[in-house]
Order: C-alpha cells, then sequence, then structure tokens
C-alpha cells in the first residue's frame, strides 16, 4: 500500500510519467501481476495449439485426399495395406488398416465358411473401424477444450484483475489525497490492462475452437462415410463367396 502512495504521488508530480504496458505491469499489484502473467501464459499456449492443429489438420486432409484416390483407383485393396498397412500416417489410412488387419485375420482362420460367420465378421470389422476412427479423433481433439476454456474464462480473469487493480487504486488516491486527472487516469489504466490482457488471449481462443471444431467434426463425417463405404464393399465381397 505504501508503494502504491509514493507511485500515486510520483505520478501527480509528474503528468507525462510512463504509462506503457511495462510499466503498468511492473506498478502493478501483486495479485494483478499473477493475473497478466497467467494470462499471457495462456495466450501463447493458445497461439502454440492454434500453429499445431492448423499444421496437423492440413497434413490430415493433404494425406486422407492422397489415400482416397488410392483406394479409389480400382487398384488391390491387398497391395494398398501393404503399402501404409504398417505405418499408417493419417487418421483415414489407420481405419483403412484397422478393417483389412481383421478381414485377412478372418480369412487366414477360415472364418468366412458359412453365412453367419461371414455376417458377424462383417459387423466385426464395422466395429473395429468405428473404434479406430474414434481413437484417431480423439487424439485429433486434443488440446481443443483448452481453447474452449480459454475463450470462454480469460475475459473474467482479466476482469477480476481489474476489480481487484481498482479497489486498490481508489483506496491509493484516497490515501494519497489527490484526485487530479493526471493521478486517477495511469491508475486505472493499469487496473484495465488486465481486462485487455484478458480479451487478447480469449478472442483468438475462441476463434479457433470455433474453426477447429468445425473441421474436425466435418473430418469426422469424412471417416465415418468411408467406414461405411468399406464395409458395403467388404460386405459385397463377403456375399459373392457365399
Amino acid at each position: 500500500m505504501q508503494h502504491q502512495i509514493m507511485n500515486f504521488v510520483a505520478l501527480g508530480a509528474n503528468p507525462t510519467a510512463d504509462i506503457s504496458a511495462l510499466s503498468l505491469f511492473m506498478t502493478a499489484n501483486w495479485l494483478v501481476k499473477a493475473i497478466m502473467l497467467g494470462l499471457l501464459a495462456a495466450s501463447v499456449w493458445v497461439w502454440a495449439i492454434i500453429f499445431d492443429k492448423s499444421v496437423k489438420l492440413r497434413r490430415m486432409k493433404a494425406a486422407a485426399a492422397d489415400f482416397e484416390e488410392q483406394f479409389w483407383s480400382g487398384g488391390s485393396l491387398d497391395q494398398l495395406y501393404e503399402e501404409v498397412g504398417k505405418a499408417p500416417s493419417d487418421p483415414l489410412s489407420a481405419t483403412f488398416a484397422a478393417g483389412m488387419r481383421e478381414w485377412r485375420h478372418a480369412n487366414e482362420r477360415g472364418l468366412t465358411s458359412s453365412g453367419a460367420m461371414r455376417a458377424n465378421l462383417a459387423q466385426r470389422i464395422e466395429r473395429v473401424m468405428s473404434v479406430t476412427v474414434s481413437r484417431e479423433m480423439a487424439q485429433t481433439e486434443r488440446y481443443i477444450t483448452v481453447l474452449a476454456t480459454v475463450g470462454s474464462n480469460a475475459p473474467f480473469v482479466g476482469l477480476l484483475g481489474t476489480v481487484w487493480g481498482i479497489m486498490h487504486s481508489f483506496t491509493s488516491i484516497a490515501a494519497a489525497g489527490n484526485t487530479s486527472l493526471a493521478v486517477v487516469a495511469p491508475s486505472i489504466a493499469e487496473a484495465l490492462f488486465a481486462t485487455a490482457l484478458g480479451l487478447v488471449a480469449a478472442i483468438p481462443a475462441s476463434i479457433a475452437y470455433n474453426k477447429f471444431s468445425s473441421d474436425i467434426a466435418r473430418f469426422g463425417d469424412r471417416l465415418d462415410s468411408f467406414v461405411t463405404e468399406f464395409s458395403a464393399i467388404l460386405q459385397r465381397h463377403l456375399e459373392e463367396r457365399g
């Protein structure tokens, strides 16, 4: 408190005192400083997630497009499995590899000899691929909730810093006995700086969350459609054998 009173006295003597971002941070109350640092860290984390997800989604879409081109080219599915089965590079090829692995395993053990066994195999292959889709989507959606959390809560955390800072500012103004605008303005700016940092963290997080959620949902629908189409292809092969 004594330190803040001295700051106000100094500001009254020097109306042109520095009110840069660094100065506002250095003169802030310890709690406001902690909130500012937390919001700054959250902002850095948000941008790291945005960069990581942007790169990964772009690569996933490109890899999926390449795989679909190979899959629908009319070539051998067994040959395609040999190429991508051991180390799938994207969720779509991983889903295909899971289905083909189960298909091959059933053929090697002679589990396609009867109609009932073929029906069970078709259902099992579809379940295996659905589980793979769920696992791949869970990995893709990792850290997305961080964006939602920062986007919805950062403004309120910043507001907490602002309210706390204004409370201490008014207390210091009263103690200093100086209510001129030159003294009041820097203290209010110091408090509002916390809200500004909260918005700096929240706005990109909210925009990125909405964008990534939409892109991931569309990619999930793409995987589900592939599961349905691939299951139909395998079902047709089983029916032809029967």
